[in-house]
């Protein structure tokens, strides 16, 4: 059974699933498709094109799927924002719409967990399980993987690729690709080891190990990235290591060094 507060507002068209929950002045816009056992906390306001899986707690005053800030947007482009299931999405969090320059969509996988005043902007691309502590902020065309965590008031600069368990501290400023599996620390961010926390979470010791010797292999000092990453891609047949390799191979940003870019 749904529960919608008098004082809140749904527009004619919205879809909403088993059980939603809409809390005092929120708003729900016409476009927008709520999925089932979803709480939206008071004041909370999800505008455009916006589709909410099941289970996801939207916190008070939140702002999801508005236009982008991009002073190329044209108002009329039909564009939107796609959340995956279970996202808890505190308050005023901003995630906005795709836009013409991407295919139309933003898009944030499950069980996304995304802190107080943390902002998502157009056309992002955001893997499952992710965490993002207050106030981190995320530009354009930012692509961050499955399991990544970015620390709190850090930004990411747009079109950056983070990948899957990756660790970005605190208070970094991050504005090039960081590779599967590793910390980056520091303004600028650079590449500081692995994310051992993390990658222990996910895998087991020989999975870990395995990881680790790629990594020291990769990034022996005073050798090019991209030759070692394409040697060791001929050699491994573990698909951790590949998508370590593959990654550094297809970078476009560049990833940080302590002593430059390769």
């Amino acid at each position: 059974m749904k529960k919608i507060h008098p004082s809140a507002i749904v527009e004619d068209g919205a879809i909403l699933g088993e059980d939603v929950i809409v809390e005092p002045y929120a708003f729900i816009s016409k476009d927008a498709k709520i999925g089932n056992n979803t709480i939206i906390k008071q004041g909370a306001r999800i505008v455009g094109d916006t589709t909410i899986g099941d289970g996801s707690k939207i916190f008070s005053y939140a702002v999801i799927g508005e236009i982008p800030q991009d002073m190329s947007f044209e108002t009329g482009e039909k564009t939107g924002l796609i959340i995956g299931k279970n996202a808890t999405i505190h308050e005023f969090c901003t995630i906005n719409s795709g836009s013409h320059k991407g295919d139309g969509f933003t898009r944030v996988g499950d069980n996304a967990f995304i802190m107080a005043y943390c902002h998502i902007a157009h056309d992002c691309v955001i893997g499952d399980n992710i965490i993002l502590a207050n106030n981190a902020t995320l530009a354009g065309h930012v692509e961050l993987g499955d399991f990544a965590v970015i620390g709190g008031l850090t930004p990411v600069h747009q079109f950056v690729k983070i990948g899957e368990s990756c660790m970005i501290a605190g208070a970094s400023a991050l504005s090039q690709d960081v590779v599967p599996f590793c910390l980056a620390e520091g303004n600028r961010a650079y590449i500081r080891g692995l994310n051992l926390v993390g990658i222990r979470r996910r895998f087991a010791k020989d999975e870990v190990e395995a990881i680790n010797k790629a990594y020291k292999f990769i990034f022996n000092q005073g050798v090019n990235l991209k030759e070692q990453a394409e040697i060791l891609l001929n050699e491994t047949s573990n698909l951790n290591v590949k998508k370590m390799c593959e990654f550094i191979i297809n970078t476009k940003r560049g990833i940080p060094l302590s002593k430059g870019k390769i």
